[in-house]
């Protein structure tokens, strides 16, 4: 098909799922493309690929209609792409629909479709109170983790996900690739992390009592997902002598950098200096002993990747961070990284509760923090866990400091009023390691 590249540059820069918006583009144009419907209005799936002045190019995700640039005008098309298990051939490729034959909202008229705004990376249409169809757009080869991830858990009994009701891909000469995926609708979802902040404003025991069953839903996600020994993709790994040291390297490295760059001011003064004790921190918890097992993980686990449904949690968006390759997200780890996560967003919702005005008792943090720990670890498999409680809290210590430096630099890059959290945190860490006076 031909696209004016100078419309097709600005319309894909002009997105909010462009990821690279800091690059000179130098060339766009369409690799591959398949009809989505052939009367009018015509409606194209296209694979875009994107040159930068670096030499460098994306691949993205398209959906075109004649005389426009379309978007999610197209989301109904591909539902319905998926309920029928369609095949569409391209030029180099072809675009394969898939559904889940259990999923009956398929088989039903798709509701009212609209628009999720909080997605940046993806597009995410609603349909109704049935269905939510996440479109991928920057595309990488292989079998997008989500989908990986939700088709594994699904399989195996564990039942605080979405319901997986279909996914689309292309199989071509430029890639193999996940296109989307179609889930159940979660209707009377509340996100988890604006449920804590309402909460925290309003009655700031009411989360604690959510949070303990949050930590066994966590424990029991990680139990699946090193169910299966026979499947390499998701088979529990006994890390190698060097995995611990390697993790705590590259921390090291992360550590030296962020200091270096620190600014001369108020907000990073409890740990200006110090980044010599931060780095003696992190040396002394590589002898933690044994690092338990790598096993596939959530990868980007925090509050708002959990909804808040009925009585019960739900677990979303499987996709990993964004910023990483699929390899590095697919790559095995300890469970406790996820763990961290959690731990550092009930930081992150204490601060932000009280930004926006609400009294946090002082105690809350470390009353969540407790709760989740307590049935995380009654309820995990422990044979994923390094021997010993305190092993296992050397370990943790280091997955909260990599995720404090990471905080870090990013809030000083992003939000320099919320520095003051990840500097509390490697503030804590230092300080529960000095020796007593």
């Amino acid at each position: 098909m031909s696209v004016d590249e100078r419309e097709l540059i600005q319309y894909v820069t002009e997105q909010r799922w462009y990821g690279a918006k800091s690059r000179g583009v130098v060339h766009a144009e369409v690799v591959d493309s398949v009809e989505l419907r052939a009367e009018a209005p015509q409606l194209v799936l296209a694979l875009v690929e994107v040159r930068y002045e670096t030499g460098a190019h994306d691949l993205y995700q398209v959906l075109f209609s004649p005389g426009q640039l379309q978007d999610e005008s197209a989301a109904r098309e591909l539902v319905e792409a998926m309920g029928a298990g369609l095949t569409l051939r391209g030029r180099e490729g072809a675009v394969e629909f898939r559904r889940v034959e259990t999923f009956a909202a398929l088989d039903l008229e798709p509701g009212p479709a609209r628009v999720l705004s909080a997605e940046q990376s993806n597009t995410s249409v609603a349909f109704g109170d049935e269905m939510i169809l996440k479109i991928f757009r920057r595309l990488e080869p292989g079998v997008n983790p989500e989908l990986e991830l939700l088709q594994f858990l699904s399989s195996h009994g564990f039942a605080n996900v979405p319901a997986l009701g279909g996914w689309y891909g292309y199989a071509g000469e430029p890639l193999n690739a996940t296109l989307g995926i179609l889930q159940g609708f979660v209707p009377d979802g509340r996100d988890g992390w604006e449920l804590a902040l309402d909460e925290l404003a309003s009655d700031p025991g009411a989360f604690l009592e959510r949070v303990g069953r949050l930590g066994e839903v966590t424990a029991e996600m990680h139990t699946v997902l090193a169910s299966h020994d026979t499947d390499p993709a998701f088979a529990p790994e006994t890390p190698s002598v060097e995995a611990l040291g390697l993790l705590t390297a590259t921390v090291d490295e992360e550590i030296a950098q962020v200091f270096l760059e620190l600014p001369d001011d108020e907000r990073v003064a409890p740990i200006a200096g110090r980044a010599e004790e931060v780095r003696d921190h992190l040396q002394a918890l590589t002898h933690a002993g044994g690092t338990g097992m790598s096993i596939r993980t959530h990868g980007d686990y925090h509050l708002g990747q959990t909804l808040w449904s009925g009585d019960d949690w739900v677990i979303l968006d499987f996709e990993g961070e964004p910023a990483r390759t699929f390899a590095e997200r697919r790559r095995k780890r300890s469970p406790l990284r996820d763990v961290a996560g959690m731990l550092r967003s009930f930081a992150y919702a204490s601060i932000a509760a009280q930004l926006r005005g609400a009294t946090v008792p002082a105690e809350w943090e470390a009353g969540a923090r407790e709760r989740f720990l307590d049935a995380y670890l009654a309820t995990v498999d422990p044979a994923l866990l390094p021997p010993g409680h305190d092993a296992t809290e050397r370990l943790l210590s280091v997955f909260e400091l990599e995720k404090a430096v990471y905080e870090l630099r990013y809030e000083l890059d992003n939000r320099p009023d919320w520095v003051g959290i990840p500097v509390a945190a490697i503030q804590r860490l230092i300080e529960s390691s000095a020796p007593a006076s």
